[in-house]
Order: structure tokens, then sequence, then C-alpha cells
């Protein structure tokens, strides 16, 4: 940030760099120990960084379109609250493995390009307070984790995950291939709405290989709702993007923010604008009530707005606090739209 000219003499420069590295350094689990953290035993600290489990940004990032997948599902099919509240609690379950499990394995295939980034370098894996075999393990066991989760799910629906585990696994490496990496972590992190959807016993989409019928068919306000979750997730991880994007040229990784830099925002604001157009199509299809529009399409809308508008794409700290916090209001608004129409559906039901 720049300071007023008529202090510039009398304020160094330094303070502010340094303010700046220290949240940087702390990151999406790069040396955060403050808090709860730091009651934790010495052993267990690195592991709950390279979980991202402070701040929990990571876990929510996953779980919110979990929760979407419920919500819309509890209206599509005027489900009780008793298992609107059970599914709910088996996605937070396993979002939280799922979470701990991509971010090990992320990590561990980063990390030496990790090392070579300045915001990345203090991870657990580059600065060695976790080996490759023990992040190996550890992520091993919360797949597992996750996948026990599963297990909760309706007989049958377990094989819907298959899409989101291949991608995940994949995503690592997108980044060397493509730049359109921020699409593969959209899918990976939207495909939350299908899992939520089915915990709730209502399959999104059927035929093909894994339905019972001769031709495909998918639930249009689903697939709305998703692929207005995949544009959320490329807004804000470009964003979030623009944190490395000198680094990343160096080291040869490819991103959105890499490939447009300087015209990022008009690109930015065409993803908003088709994502709240795709939240109203779901609502239009499933004769939504004028809440969900006003909290999810305009809380969407002004949230994430500001968030573009405001957000200095060349200055990493604003990068960082427009993603830690813009997520959460663009998540919190969409979410608060599906439950405003579900509790009004109540009286249906």
């Amino acid at each position: 940030m720049n300071d007023n000219p008529s202090n510039e003499k009398a304020l160094p420069e330094e303070p502010p760099v340094v303010f700046q590295n220290n949240e940087l350094a702390q990151q999406y689990g790069g040396g955060h120990a403050g808090g709860w953290v730091g009651r934790l035993p010495s052993s267990w600290v690195p592991y709950v960084q390279l979980a991202r489990l402070s701040p929990p940004a990571a876990l929510f990032l996953i779980y919110f379109p979990h929760f979407f997948g419920v919500l819309l599902a509890a209206i599509i099919q005027k489900s009780p609250l008793s298992q609107v509240l059970r599914a709910s609690l088996v996605m937070l379950g396993g979002s939280f493995f799922f979470s701990n499990a991509a971010h090990g394995w992320n990590d561990l295939i980063d990390a030496p390009i990790d090392k070579a980034i300045a915001r990345t370098s203090k991870r657990p894996i580059p600065r060695g307070a976790i080996t490759p075999r023990a992040a190996f393990v550890f992520t091993i066991t919360q797949a597992v984790g996750a996948a026990l989760f599963l297990l909760l799910m309706p007989s049958g629906t377990a094989v819907y995950a298959v899409p989101n585990i291949i991608g995940t696994a994949y995503y690592p490496w997108a980044k060397r291939h493509t730049n359109f990496a921020q699409l593969v972590l959209g899918f990976c992190l939207a495909y939350g709405i299908v899992m939520g959807s089915c915990t709730m016993g209502l399959k999104p989409f059927t035929g093909g290989p894994f339905g019972a019928t001769d031709k495909v068919w998918v639930e249009p306000s689903i697939a709305s709702l998703l692929l207005a979750s995949v544009l959320w997730t490329v807004i804000y991880d470009t964003i979030y993007a623009h944190q490395d994007v000198k680094d990343d040229i160096k080291v040869g990784l490819k991103s959105i923010a890499v490939l447009f830099r300087d015209w990022t925002k008009p690109l930015l604001w065409l993803l908003l604008a088709c994502m709240v157009s795709l939240l109203y199509l779901c609502g239009t299809l499933l004769n939504m009530r004028t809440p969900f529009y006003a909290i999810a399409g305009g809380g969407s809308l002004l949230s994430l707005g500001a968030m573009i508008a405001n957000v200095e794409l060349k200055d990493s700290a604003s990068c960082w606090w427009w993603f830690r916090y813009g997520f959460w209001l663009a998540g919190g608004a969409i979410a608060g739209g599906l439950l405003s129409q579900y509790v009004l559906m109540w009286p249906a039901f």
C-alpha cells in the first residue's frame, strides 16, 4: 500500500514489507502456528499446516459445494430436515478428510516447485518439517478416512466419486500442462454438488457407463449450480494465483493469471456475469422464490464484484486478503439463498 506523500520520508518502507511477508508466510499452511494450533504437540503442527486447517478456508472451499448439493437436492425432493442434517454432517466429515488428502497430495507433488517460490518455500515439505514419505502416508490415511464416509452414502452412489478422485489426483500436474488449471480445480471443488445430492439419494445424472438407462439424463438445476460453482472457483483462485505470477513464470507453471495478466479483471467480470446468470437459471428451473435470487445471486454479485473491483492484482497481500475473505461472502450467499428457499418450502411438506 502507498503511504501519503507527505509522510513518505517519516515512515520507513521496511515495516509494511515485513508485515506483508509475515502474513504471506502463514497463507495456506506455510508457517501458521498461532491460536489453537500453538496448543497442539509440536509434532502435530506441520501436519495441520500441510492440511491447511488453520485458517480453515481450505476445508470450507471443499465443503461449501457439498453443502450446496445437499440443499439443492432437499429442495428438489422436499426432503425432511433430519435427512438434510444427517447428509450435511456426512459431507462435513468426508470433506474434512478429503481436504486433508487433497492438500497433502498437492504439496507432495509440488514440493520441488514450492521450494523455489518465495511464498511457499516454508511449507512443511520444502522446509523439511515433513519428509515426502511421511506426507505420502498422511495423504493415504486421509484418503482412506474420506473413503469410509462414502460407505455412509446410499448404496450404489459411491461410484459417482470416481471423476472427482481422478481430477484431484491430476490437478497438481494441470498447473504444468495448461493455463486453465483453475478450471480443473473448479471442476474438482464444484463436483461436491454431485456428491451432496447423491448423499440425499438424488442421482444428478443417469445413463452412460454408470447408469441403468440407455439415455443420459442430467438434472438441469444441479448442472447450472455446478457450472456456477466452477466459475466461482475460477474467479477466486485466479486472484489467488496472481500472488505468484512472477515466480510461476520463472519455474514454468501455468495459470489463468499467467495467461491474462493485465487482462485478468475484464475476464473475471465476464465470468462473474456468467456465474450469476447460472445461479438465476438454477432458481428459474426450480421456480424458486425471491429470497434465493436476492441472497444467492445478489450476494454473489456484490461480494465477488467488490473483490474484482478492489483487489490489487500486483499486490500479494491484497490478493490474499480478498481471496481469504471474499470467498466466504460468496459461499455464504449461495448457501444462504438455498437455505432461504428450503425454509420457505417447509409448509409444503
